[in-house]
C-alpha cells in the first residue's frame, strides 16, 4: 500500500495472527512497525521454518513491535472474537498513532483499523506480523511437545490432523487445548 503512510503522516502498523484455527494452544497477534528495511517479507505460512526464525529476530531488530497471546483457557472463555478485539485494542495501545492495517476482513468491532484480505502476502508490515505471531505461537507448541510428548504438537501445532484426533482419541485432552473447540472426528457433541 505504497503513500499510505504519507498520505495519512502516520507510520502503517501491519497487524496479523496465528492459532485462530487450533484446537490447542494459544491466540497469537501481533502488530509491527518497521523501523528498517527487511528483506524477503511475506505470508509466514509461504516461508520454510528456518527462514521465519531467522525473519523473526531481523523483524525485532528493526520494528517497533507488540504481541498479544490468549492462552486456550482464555480462548475457551472469552472466545476467538472476543480475544481479538482486546489483542487489537491492546497493540493500538501499546503501538499509537499509526495507520492499523489488519490482515482479513474484519475489525471485530474495533475502530480505527483497516483490513484487507491476504494483507500478510501483500504488505510487508503485516507479512512482518504473521511472521511474529507464527514464530512466537510455534515456539510455544515446541515447549508444549516437551511437556506433553504423547500428542505430537512439534509436528501439527495443535491443529485437528489425523495425528493429533488419534491421540485426543488415546489421551483425551490436556490443559493447553481449547475445551470449547468441538471434535466432529471424535463425535463431540455440540455446545450450543
Amino acid at each position: 500500500m505504497p503513500g499510505m503512510e504519507a498520505e495519512n503522516s502516520k507510520p502503517l502498523c501491519g497487524i496479523d495472527e496465528a492459532g485462530r484455527g487450533p484446537i490447542a494452544g494459544s491466540l497469537v497477534i501481533a502488530g509491527v512497525v518497521l523501523t528498517g528495511r527487511v528483506e524477503g517479507l511475506m505470508d509466514s505460512k509461504k516461508l520454510s521454518e528456518k527462514r521465519r526464525e531467522a525473519l523473526f529476530d531481523l523483524i525485532r531488530q528493526n520494528s517497533r513491535h507488540h504481541i498479544v497471546r490468549f492462552s486456550a483457557k482464555q480462548v475457551d472463555q472469552l472466545g476467538i472474537s472476543r480475544c481479538l478485539q482486546q489483542g487489537l485494542k491492546a497493540i493500538q495501545q501499546h503501538l499509537c498513532e499509526c495507520h492499523y492495517l489488519f490482515d482479513g476482513n474484519s475489525t471485530f468491532g474495533v475502530d480505527n483499523i483497516t483490513t484487507m484480505v491476504k494483507a500478510d502476502d501483500k504488505v510487508e508490515e503485516v507479512s512482518a506480523a504473521s511472521i511474529l505471531a507464527k514464530v512466537t505461537r510455534d515456539r510455544e507448541m515446541l515447549e508444549f511437545a516437551q511437556k506433553y510428548p504423547e500428542y505430537g504438537f512439534e509436528k501439527h501445532k495443535g491443529y485437528g490432523t489425523k495425528a493429533h484426533i488419534e491421540a485426543l482419541a488415546k489421551y483425551d485432552r490436556c490443559a493447553v487445548h481449547r475445551t470449547t473447540f468441538r471434535i466432529k472426528a471424535l463425535d463431540e457433541p455440540t455446545l450450543f
